[in-house]
């Protein structure tokens, strides 16, 4: 399967730099290859950072955001094995871009951490996140950064063998995984490509590292066992004692997934032009919080009479048919080079069980679009400029419908140029945005203009050597979530309520960096930082409607700051294996003015590794450290620190260049208690135990 290969910019994950052949080829001459959109060329305004090949098989995780969660300035949600959105920068749900081939997954894991992202990382090809003012190419919103998962379901080139085949196979014996993903391409012509593909996961509940809830959750439970005991209430002090010292597995934390899909391509040297037809399809368990429950009215009936969920398990089931269209025209002239368009529409919907009563349903049909002129290089000057549009429409069925129906709809226009000269490099961007959410039950209505500005500048120092800097000023619209939400989530346990009178959010940005490549190693270092005006935030207040807490969206200033280090060397080479050492670490500082610390934000993280290279064999092994986690906002509580150690071998029976490869690894080696401060589960649902992986990948 070919690739194209990367710009100098990318940060390829962990110490893997040295590695890139492993999963980084050259195109062969005359092969005519579909770039997508892929961002190219874009090497000032934000570094990206790739996860393919054998890495991307060895952390393959249910949900994307732990699949990525240890590149460089990325953690992930973790709400549940079934459900984990990515974190970057300590940034999260609105504020980052989860992109299938640069249009997005259409779904609604934006607007709830219990939702998940409708992309099986099965499917994936590569995996690009990008960081950064360049995401203004995908949405003035993402300031976070955004995540691009690139497939194949419109193929991308014509393969030269009369049947391509790609196959993943993985056991995970945390939640006795069971994993199996394959694509099919066949030439019909020398120019027309037919493209098929399924994966099915199922995994049982999640096995721990110690027991399932948090120390302060510990002391709570024991609490109220000796209450019980005191009131003489025998059976529910034990209960309570039992919660207290569960240990091994996570309770309703089962999921099972499958995905089916096929595309076809006309694919020459004028074009290319494409489809795809995607099903997606999981069912995932939501643990609950001891204790938790509510309890609600029944339709008609007086106040007071309803029914509890405080022990009743609850499910996700999640559907979504989705249709995908890619086109590029090859203009070849003077000032546009290339013309591509893109084009999305899914069916969405989502059921959330109570035991087995369906509690709420969210529906939505949602459509994306975008239209790029791709400009020719003019002396060193070249850029893309583009329109987008997006529509959705959502409904919530139930008694716990706690976004009301709306119709919500975007369009924006966006530039990005760059010019050289010699050394020095300038390059700006630019996106306007014009949003309206529409809740016709309600009688209500926001529009929104958004204006986002970007521009960095970046010197070559010397060969191998690039130090710059860049700025921005985004403008992010609220959501209608973040603007109607009023009513109980079961899911996430709380009670939702929104704020109609939301302002746009504002944030300025400001990132400096040096990149080093060398022969035998590489380093980048990032500083990084925003300033925001009327930020959009969620936080428990404290007071309790239907029995669950309320967390109430508000507007303050905030700023964020932090920093991301990267490196890679070549240490030694011994018996025909090269070692080569890296490290990974990152930092983010939030507050909210007169707020305190903002929820949820990740830990100062450092991640060392040793690997030793051959073209046949690799052996690694990485240690994963992530400080306790003291500076939290009202009603948050600490996280403490751990450590992570693991390990993992990997056979090319056929060399790097082929990408067939066995790989046996074991995550967490030492079975530790481990918890993820950006989840707001993480009292009750830590990380998995001991994980012994075994995953093979063939390609024929």
């Amino acid at each position: 399967m070919a690739q194209q290969a990367e710009p100098p910019a990318e940060t390829v994950t962990g110490a893997r730099a040295a590695a890139q052949t492993d999963h980084v080829h050259d195109e062969q001459p005359g092969m005519i290859v579909v770039t997508g959109h892929s961002i190219k060329d874009v090497d000032l305004l934000a570094g990206k950072s790739v996860l393919s090949g054998a890495d991307l098989v060895r952390d393959l995780k249910p949900q994307i955001g732990d699949t990525l969660a240890s590149l460089p300035g990325v953690s992930a949600t973790s709400f549940s094995p079934g459900a984990s959105r990515p974190v970057l920068r300590g940034f999260s749900g609105e504020r980052v871009r989860v992109l299938t081939d640069g249009i997005g997954s259409i779904d609604v894991s934006n607007t709830s951490a219990d939702h998940a992202v409708t992309i099986d990382p099965l499917t994936a090809e590569r995996i690009e996140v990008v960081h950064g003012p360049a995401v203004l190419l995908f949405g003035g919103q993402a300031i976070g950064g955004a995540v691009n998962v690139m497939d194949r379901r419109i193929p991308r080139r014509v393969p030269d063998e009369p049947v391509h085949i790609d196959g993943i196979a993985a056991y995970g014996s945390a939640a006795n995984e069971r994993s199996l993903g394959a694509a099919l391409d066949v030439p019909l012509t020398d120019s027309l490509v037919a493209h098929f593909d399924g994966s099915y996961r199922k995994t049982d509940d999640l096995e721990v590292g110690g027991f399932v809830l948090s120390p302060a959750l510990r002391a709570e439970q024991l609490e109220i066992a000796a209450e019980e005991a005191a009131e003489g209430h025998a059976e529910e002090a034990e209960e309570a004692r039992a919660r207290a010292n569960l240990k091994g597995r996570i309770p309703n934390s089962a999921t099972e997934t499958k995905t089916v899909g096929a595309g076809l391509a006309l694919i020459r040297d004028g074009g290319s032009l494409g489809f795809s037809v995607s099903y997606y399809d999981t069912g995932y368990g939501v643990p609950s919080r001891p204790g938790a429950g509510h309890h609600h009215e029944e339709e008609g009936g007086e106040e007071g009479e309803g029914h509890g969920h405080g022990d009743v398990p609850v499910t996700i089931g999640l559907e979504q048919l989705r249709a995908d269209l890619r086109g590029e025209i090859e203009a070849g002239g003077d000032f546009i080079d290339k013309i591509r368009f893109r084009l999305a529409a899914a069916d969405y919907e989502h059921t959330e069980f109570e035991g087995g009563e369906v509690g709420t349903v969210f529906k939505t049909n949602g459509m994306e679009g975008r239209f790029e002129l791709v400009q020719a290089d003019r002396g060193g000057w070249h850029g893309v400029t583009g329109a987008q549009y997006y529509s959705r429409d959502f409904e919530a069925i139930g008694a716990e419908a706690f976004v009301p129906p709306n119709e919500s709809s975007q369009i924006g226009l966006f530039t990005l140029q760059e010019m050289h000269f010699g050394p020095l490099g300038i390059e700006g961007a630019a996106r306007f945005e014009h949003s309206d959410v529409d809740v016709t039950t309600l009688g209500l209505e926001r529009s929104f203009n958004a204006w986002s500005f970007a521009a960095g500048a970046a010197y070559d120092v010397n060969q191998g050597t690039k130090i710059g800097v860049n700025g921005s000023r985004a403008e992010r619209a609220p959501s209608a979530e973040e603007l109607f939400s009023n009513g109980p989530h079961i899911a996430t346990q709380a009670f939702e309520v929104g704020n109609p009178d939301l302002a746009k959010e504002k944030s300025w940005g400001a990132e400096a960096y040096v990149r080093h490549d060398a022969a035998n190693y590489s380093l980048s270092a990032t500083l990084f930082a925003n300033w925001f005006d009327d930020y959009i935030f969620q936080t428990a207040t404290g007071e309790e409607q239907d029995e669950l807490p309320v967390f109430q969206y508000f507007q303050r200033d905030a700023t964020y700051y932090g920093f991301e280090l990267q490196g890679s060397a070549e240490l030694f080479e011994t018996g025909g294996f090269k070692v080569v050492g890296d490290v990974v670490a990152d930092y983010v500082h939030a507050s909210i003015k007169d707020g305190g610390p903002v929820p949820r934000i990740p830990p100062l993280r450092l991640l060392g590794g040793l690997e030793a290279q051959s073209d046949h064999v690799d052996g690694r092994v990485e240690v994963e450290w992530s400080d306790a986690q003291e500076r939290v906002s009202a009603f948050e509580t600490p996280t403490d620190s751990h450590t992570l150690v693991n390990a993992s071998v990997a056979w090319r029976p056929w060399g790097r260049e082929n990408p067939t490869s066995l790989i046996l690894s074991a995550n967490n080696l030492f079975d530790v208690d481990a918890r993820r401060h950006a989840s707001f589960t993480k009292d009750f649902v830590p990380l998995a135990g001991r994980d012994i992986r075994l995953s093979a990948r063939v390609s024929f």
